[in-house]
């Protein structure tokens, strides 16, 4: 007799390829525009025949899906916007790098010796004798400037990173303090100070953009006074 080789294995001696077992993602939790009319048409299917559901309560399950399924796709659009100006604010503060931020507050930074702080004086009334008080980070006094008297108004003032003899100042940070005679009461006036911008964030959603300041100061774009060169 002949014996005919046989081609390759037996089939049915391989594992029967299994099926890939569906993961639960979430959707099948939302109801679609599909299953409300399968739902609809099996509430009409199996109504009461001496109770029929009326015109008024079809035209009102309608509306209450239409209704839910429009805010819904309205949340989905309203996020992704956000999103969006978060992203076009970012790349729009990313050409405040290098530029100078005024900010309010009344410390300031000098970031080379002698280098010095400018700002303004936020001023609501007429002040009389007025005097800026430049302290280091130790507290001591470094430099007392006399500016006299002041009309109401924002006043711009220029700290030349020098003591009361003119030695230059080591760099860090500074405080300001302004202090004025207002209707003949000593009144503490407060100040905004210009900050260079060493780089920019995108923080969380509720943070939105930060700007890094020199100095290791970090603070939210709604924060900044005004922007230019100082």
């Amino acid at each position: 007799m002949n014996i005919q080789p046989q081609n390759g294995l037996n089939q049915g001696l391989y594992w029967e390829t299994e099926e890939p077992i569906p993961v639960a993602d979430g959707t099948e939790q939302t109801l679609k525009q599909e299953d409300f009319f399968a739902l609809l048409t099996e509430q009409l299917a199996n109504q009461d025949p001496t109770k029929p559901v009326d015109n008024d309560q079809l035209v009102a399950q309608m509306t209450s899906f239409t209704t839910a399924d429009g805010i819904s796709q309205l949340n989905e659009k309203f996020e992704s916007f956000a999103s969006s100006m978060t992203s076009n604010q970012a790349l729009q503060a990313s050409s405040l790098i290098g530029q100078t931020v005024l900010v309010t507050g009344n410390v300031g930074y000098m970031g080379g010796e002698g280098e010095g702080i400018s700002g303004v004086v936020i001023n609501e009334q007429t002040s009389q004798d007025t005097q800026i008080t430049i302290q280091n980070a130790s507290g001591e006094v470094v430099r007392t400037i006399d500016i006299g008297t002041q009309a109401p108004g924002n006043i711009a003032f220029s700290w030349d990173g020098t003591d009361s003899n003119g030695n230059l100042l080591p760099p860090g940070n500074y405080g300001v303090t302004v202090q004025g005679k207002v209707f003949g009461e000593e009144t503490a006036l407060p100040t905004a100070i210009n900050r260079h911008v060493d780089s920019v964030s995108l923080s969380g959603s509720s943070a939105g953009v930060v700007l890094n300041l020199d100095g290791d100061v970090s603070i939210k774009l709604d924060d900044v006074i005004q922007i230019g060169n100082s």
